[in-house]
């Protein structure tokens, strides 16, 4: 049977005042492993419709390979410009992950979100797998498990860091620190060694990664494990 990945990716073009979006880079290295290992992929959004970009992940470095390739990739922008409304989408459904890219957008429409919440809970108390990275993992500090206890309670996790938040000089505009919030909610998080370089947790049916760079390990993290 052919694998199933549901993306979520964030609707919001602005945290505050900040213009902001999906950073390119944790949706376009994901999509194509998942494509090169055959997967059906569908991209969702909060709102449906076009998904706005931070313009700053289409800068010097940032601006990767990968998501240059999307950029000219006729049935990948096809899916881009017509994300469908997460709500029309029956999750958990057929799909075996859902995957949850970060930018900082993600700290506007990821949280208050019930539509979002009840999605996350939903396919991770079926046991399917939930994926996120950077600050996609904002989601899930708001979900539950089935026993009413926080979903990252216990789990070994990451999400963009304190450090990391503080480097982009966006600690007070964010609605809350991921890492701190985790903590708080009795995660065992954990980070790499250092600032930007990749590292993501695996507990159970739940993956984490914790920056852009935590993007594509994720995304074959996922595929070994839907292989296994």
């Amino acid at each position: 049977m052919t694998k199933k990945i549901c993306f979520v990716v964030t609707s919001a073009p602005f945290l505050k005042d900040m213009k902001t979006g999906l950073w390119l880079e944790e949706l376009a290295a994901p999509y194509y492993v998942f494509k090169e290992a055959g997967y059906d992929i569908t991209i969702t959004t909060p709102a449906g419709g076009p998904i706005p970009i931070d313009c700053n992940s289409l800068r010097g470095d940032f601006f990767t390979d990968a998501a240059k390739k999307f950029l000219y990739d006729a049935d990948a922008m096809d899916m881009f410009c017509h994300s469908k409304k997460l709500e029309d989408v029956t999750v958990p459904g057929d799909f075996d992950c859902l995957y949850l890219p970060g930018g900082h957008g993600c700290c506007t429409d990821g949280i208050n979100n019930p539509v979002l919440k009840k999605s996350i809970e939903a396919t991770y108390n079926a046991g399917k797998l939930v994926a996120t990275v950077c600050h996609g993992p904002i989601a899930l500090a708001e979900c539950n498990k089935s026993d009413g206890t926080p979903l990252v309670q216990d789990l070994i996790v990451t999400g963009f860091s304190d450090a990391e938040e503080a480097a982009v000089q966006q600690t007070e505009a964010v609605p809350f620190l991921i890492e701190t919030r985790f903590k708080e909610q009795g995660a065992k998080y954990e980070k790499a060694e250092n600032d930007w370089a990749p590292k993501v947790c695996v507990d159970g049916n739940l993956v984490t990664g914790q920056n852009p760079a935590s993007s594509e390990p994720a995304a074959k993290k996922v595929v070994e494990l839907l292989s296994a």
